[in-house]
């Protein structure tokens, strides 16, 4: 895992390797896109105007369709707890068969 710097005023990621954009950020900026599209620009003019390659821009359309903007970290949180339910599932699974094991004298 590489070190990271949060800054406040940019909602940038900082890391070894670049710039990240914190997924909130990135949710309100299609949205920003979305209106500015609506009166007319085109996807170049949104990209310059948000620092961004299209091909970036393009990635976020297809991970961020339809979420608001306190969904990503939401669901970072579900995915964390999804994690931990599954490890304990796995964890009492193995208990399970080990004590299934004992009792059937196996050991």
């Amino acid at each position: 895992m590489q070190p990271a710097v949060v800054g406040r005023e940019t909602a940038l990621t900082m890391t070894i390797t670049g710039m990240r954009h914190i997924p909130e950020h990135v949710v309100r900026r299609l949205g920003q896109a979305d209106r500015v599209l609506a009166y007319g620009a085109d996807i170049a003019a949104v990209c310059r105007e948000f620092g961004v390659s299209e091909q970036a821009y393009y990635r976020w359309r297809n991970q961020y369709r339809g979420l608001k903007a306190d969904d990503p970290k939401r669901l970072k949180e579900l995915e964390r707890q999804n994690g931990t339910l599954k490890r304990l599932l796995a964890e009492a699974e193995l208990e399970k068969a080990a004590r299934e094991e004992l009792a059937e004298g196996n050991v």
